[in-house]
């Protein structure tokens, strides 16, 4: 554009013909799932059709009342649903920029329009507190920048005509004309964060310890059903109905449908509960993952310090005093009106006011690096960068400040003249340094506590930053943080090899790169760490993404919100604790009901396979499954998995299950053989032999509530007292409605024999298992079937890390070419 062109900005035909060329400046950046997406994703699911499938075979029959186990398929796909529209709701509203309208100079005239609206060769007019909301070139004017979100580094940078302007940074201080050079998805903001539009799959070791059981049963169920069809109608001449009954509700014994659903149900009160503490969770299963993490890489800004600047101390010079510096200060911040963050901490520092009254005042510029007040007979007081007040004779004061520099300060000088101002607002000539004002980082009041509460937990902490090293050291160690003194400059580390070793080494890195940082995540999943992330600029997007659970500060920008798992509402990280004891929670309780459900799973396997080739009925129907799994697995599963737990978590998620669900599981199993195998012997009809085998069932799993119940509390002896007398209510109530009979002589002569042997085979079972349970299952997870799944994941995830790395590289590529360089 000419000079004449910058005066007048675009026509409203040029802002036209690029609008139609594509030039114009549609959001590009990270986008929320739609809500018909979450639907689907919740809806479609192998269990839910698995499911569906078999309500379909029920309902051919017309056998309505053994449809009620679909209440758990659809309680399922709301609560997931309602998740997923809630926090993509909140996070919409959190606004995608933050800056919605932006200033342009239009056919000579300025005006405000949407940041939408910013086409190619814009000229916008960008002033103190605005954000940038494209890439632009300075014009005319000079400002100070604050780049934190997409650099990470805090101080402020100036730029003067010919420079360039980030979108997604602040204007701090001064004012500026920019021509736009980049709109939509060609910003640099953009380009960062579509590196991170690829899907992350959930890192859940309950959610692939359910996917594991699942699909293993999926390979089974079709030819067990079918097999177990064939048997009843054509050999032992069942109607099509009882076949079809007695097929279904052995396959729904086989799926362990309500611990998919308590799963979601736990996750989905976790979400309500850290919604108190202003934690939006974005992922049910972030939870667990953040309670199982035993790195956490945390970044400076905005989590251990809150991004506004402190004053230490007050340092005077020989010959004064801290009293020659007070009062003056305390008057400029009274007759300044500067805005800048060293500014608002020496006015936080002195809340009082002052009598000085100011003859003349020079307000702060990024050109004059200082701002100050003539107060008549008390003379002139500036307070600013040492170097530019006092020029060459700085030089002697150097050394003093470098070594605050050291120690992680910002280092202010005041400095006195009894003359007055010259003219153009120069300075005298005699201008006598005061004292130095010690300033730096706000750490959050709360910071020292959270991190010593990971620290205490076994968690490893890493500060990641784009701030000199030094100073995020400094930082860190006054916050407490372990091993802060080890700290790293990423700009010598050129290799993956270099960051991979530094990762492991050092606890504070400084001058990091966007792409550095995702390096760095990805370095410590290689070593098997399980890595969590904190972050609230552009510049952490990647590694957001990457990390196993990801935390985003609402204060930060749209992308790295968008990306996380959990997003702080009120940007608190002392919120963190409470992430984690729901976790904890959520983990400790699922494993003790998980072991309720699993043992029917286990049961209704066994038993499915070994009908095939009894020459027997099947005992139950889906209606007396649903009766035994409400009253001994549904509703104490529920209340047991809300309960308080904050122990820490140990072992793995399916051998922890599988040890305590195996014995009651083998008891069950040989009980319900011994009725079919002497039916006949024993005179019994299969109505008779369904009723008593209904009857072990609940035995069998009110022996395993009990053990899940000790030590008994008012809770659990109140849950297990309740559930025992639900059963006799429904029994004798509801007799007809769950295909039962009522008891004879004959049938209790067999019957309690029977159940005082499967408490005694229980118990030792039970004890057979703690001593050899652990060995057991390690070859489970072991086996090649388990690691064949489970190699399976690691190649989906290594896809995505490969669509992530060809994204980054599309991204990062010269979009356009400028006067010569790279825009």
């Amino acid at each position: 554009m000419d000079s004449l062109d910058r005066r007048q900005g675009l026509s409203s035909e040029q802002v036209a013909q690029r609008v139609r060329d594509g030039l114009s400046n549609a959001d590009e950046g990270i986008k929320t799932k739609t809500e018909k997406q979450i639907i689907l994703e919740n809806t479609f699911t192998f269990f839910n059709i698995l499911n569906f499938v078999l309500a379909l075979f029920v309902l051919l029959v017309g056998s309505f009342k053994n449809l009620l186990f679909l209440g758990v398929i659809f309680s399922n796909i709301i609560i997931g649903s309602f998740q997923g529209i809630r926090a993509k709701r909140t996070i919409d509203k959190l606004s995608l920029i933050s800056a919605p309208k932006a200033s342009v100079l239009r056919d000579g005239k300025l005006q405000t329009i949407p940041v939408s609206g910013i086409v190619m060769n814009d000229v916008l007019h960008l002033s103190t507190g605005q954000q940038i909301c494209a890439d632009a070139i300075v014009l005319e004017g000079e400002a100070e920048v604050n780049e934190s979100l997409i650099t990470g580094e805090s101080d402020p940078v100036l730029k003067r005509a010919g420079d360039e302007l980030l979108s997604g940074s602040f204007i701090v201080s001064g004012s500026c004309y920019a021509e736009v050079e980049h709109v939509g998805r060609e910003n640099y903001a953009n380009r960062i964060a579509n590196g991170a539009k690829y899907v992350k799959r959930t890192n859940s070791e309950i959610l692939h310890s359910l996917d594991f059981i699942v699909k293993t049963l999926g390979f089974t169920l079709v030819p067990i059903g079918i097999l177990l069809f064939c048997k009843q109608f054509f050999l032992l001449h069942d109607t099509i109905r009882e076949a079809v009954v007695s097929t279904v509700a052995a396959i729904l014994g086989m799926i362990p449908e309500g611990l998919i659903l308590l799963t979601s149900v736990v996750f989905a009160v976790s979400v309500l509960r850290l919604s108190r503490y202003k934690t939006l969770v974005q992922d049910l299963y972030c939870t667990e993952s953040l309670a199982r993490v035993d790195v956490l890489c945390l970044d400076k800004t905005g989590t251990i310090t809150e991004g506004t600047m402190q004053v230490d101390e007050l340092h005077p010079l020989t010959g004064y005093t801290e009293e020659d510096m007070t009062a003056p200060l305390e008057a400029l911040v009274q007759v300044l009106t500067d805005d800048n963050p060293t500014y608002n901490a020496v006015k936080a520092y002195f809340p009082g006011g002052s009598d000085w009254k100011a003859a003349a005042t020079v307000p702060f510029s990024s050109a004059r690096k200082w701002s100050g007040a003539y107060f008549g007979e008390r003379g002139t007081y500036v307070m600013g960068a040492g170097e530019f007040i006092l020029g060459e004779r700085f030089g002697a004061l150097r050394e003093h400040t470098e070594e605050y520099a050291a120690r992680g300060e910002r280092v202010l000088l005041l400095a006195h003249s009894a003359k007055p101002f010259l003219e153009n607002k120069v300075l005298p000539d005699d201008i006598e340094p005061v004292g130095f004002i010690l300033i730096s980082d706000k750490i959050r009041t709360e910071a020292p506590q959270t991190l010593r509460y990971f620290a205490e937990q076994g968690v490893t902490l890493k500060v990641i930053s784009g701030d000199n090293a030094v100073t995020v050291s400094n930082i860190a160690q006054k916050a407490g943080l372990p091993h802060a003194e080890n700290y790293c400059d990423a700009t010598t580390l050129h290799t993956d090899e270099e960051i991979a070793g530094a990762i492991e080494q050092y606890s504070v890195f400084g001058r990091v790169t966007p792409q550095q940082k995702l390096k760095f995540v990805q370095a410590l999943k290689d070593h098997g760490h399980a890595v969590a992330m904190t972050g609230d600029g552009v510049n952490d997007v990647l590694a957001l993404k990457e990390a196993d659970c990801s935390i985003a500060m609402a204060s930060g920008s749209d992308a790295a919100r968008t990306v996380s798992n959990l997003v702080l509402l009120d940007s608190n990280f002392a919120s963190m604790p409470q992430v984690v004891k729901e976790g904890r929670r959520s983990i400790n309780n699922l494993q003790r009901s998980a072991s309720l459900f699993l043992q029917k799973t286990i049961y209704s396997t066994v038993l499915g396979v070994l009908f095939i080739f009894l020459s027997a009925s099947y005992p139950f129907e889906p209606i007396q499954l649903t009766f035994i799994s409400s009253i001994t697995i549904g509703i104490p599963s529920f209340i047991l998995a809300l309960e308080p737990n904050n122990e820490r978590i140990s072992g793995s998620f399916l051998a922890n299950v599988l040890k305590k669900s195996f014995p009651s599981a083998l008891t069950m199993i040989l009980g319900v053989l011994f009725l079919t195998l002497f039916k006949e012997p024993l005179n019994l009809t299969n109505p008779q032999v369904s009723t008593l085998s209904v009857i072990v069932a609940f035995a069998v799993g009110f022996m395993l509530m009990f053990k899940l119940c000790l030590p008994f509390n008012a809770l659990r002896g109140a849950l297990f007292g309740t559930m025992v007398a639900a059963f006799f209510v429904g029994y004798i109530g509801c007799m007809d409605l769950v295909s039962m009979v009522p008891l004879t002589a004959p049938m209790l002569f067999i019957l309690i024999p029977l159940l005082i042997v499967s408490v005694v085979f229980m118990v030792q079972t039970n004890h057979f298992m703690e001593h050899f349970a652990e060995r057991h299952t390690r070859r489970l997870l072991q086996s090649r079937f388990f690691q064949n799944h489970r190699r399976k994941r690691h190649e989906a995830a290594h896809k995505d890390r490969h669509a992530a790395r060809r994204m980054r590289r599309r991204t990062e590529q010269p979009s356009r070419v400028r006067d010569g360089k790279r825009a």
